[in-house]
């Protein structure tokens, strides 16, 4: 393969790395002539960097980057891996995803897809939140040891918002409610105006690798109608990521 069919190649992968396209749609995007791109897409096809999402329809990155991805840095298998649910999530419902993990006693934001809705959200990517605040947190902390768990709850717990739990009685209740349902729901608790439901993504072990959640503004999400809908959504997100990853 030239130079130039490398470069050419990469840029189709960057496009997609924003979302599934077409060969329209990325002939268009990265200036190639659309016969170009299809070439490229068969040849990166068949080594599994792209695949389709469904015959004849759009491209998507595929299984093969996932290796390659993950030898770059810490987490970003996980990334590769998780990403396709995060679009499919995003698209499904309309509001941003995400995907994080425990670091350093705090949540750690590793990715997001954004809506397309006129008003967003800030993006959290690479920073963190401490765990009792966000929903993510909660999910991964459902799942800590006991002592653990004692630990950080003997500690003066930050209050982000005036809705933030800090009695360490009402956080072990809320614990209890993500063992049982599968999934948290925050409102306002982390973020002034945002509300979040997160579910965790398990380890071959049981233990918690990460967690993947849906937010949005407080005022449209989520519909009330819809609540217990969207944590079984995540939930099933997480099952499958979970699937793959201890497969």
């Amino acid at each position: 393969m030239s130079v130039q069919s490398i470069e050419r190649a990469f840029s189709l992968l960057r496009a997609l790395a924003l979302g599934p396209m077409g060969v329209t749609s990325l002939a268009q995007r990265v200036g190639l002539p659309k016969s170009t791109v299809a070439r490229l897409l068969a040849a990166l096809e068949t080594e599994g960097a792209v695949a389709q999402v469904e015959d004849g329809g759009e491209y998507r990155l595929g299984e093969g980057l996932i290796d390659i991805a993950g030898a770059t840095q810490p987490g970003r298998n996980l990334v590769a891996t998780v990403r396709p649910h995060l679009l499919e999530l995003t698209a499904d419902v309309g509001e941003t995803s995400g995907l994080s993990i425990e670091s350093d006693g705090a949540v750690y934001y590793l990715d997001h897809v954004e809506s397309e809705s006129d008003v967003q959200v800030r993006e959290w990517t690479g920073e963190s939140l401490p765990m009792h605040t966000v929903p993510s947190g909660m999910c991964i902390m459902a799942h800590w040891p006991d002592d653990k768990l004692d630990a950080y709850l003997d500690i003066e717990l930050e209050k982000a918002t005036a809705y933030t739990l800090v009695e360490p009685d009402a956080i072990r209740d809320r614990l209890a409610q993500v063992c049982s349902l599968g999934y948290a729901w925050g409102y306002e608790e982390g973020v002034d105006g945002i509300n979040s439901v997160a579910a965790p993504i398990f380890e071959a072990d049981g233990s918690v690798e990460a967690a993947v959640h849906i937010h949005g503004p407080a005022y449209r999400f989520p519909n009330p109608d819809r609540s217990h809908d969207l944590g079984v959504l995540v939930v099933a997100a997480a099952a499958s990521i979970t699937e793959y990853l201890t497969d």
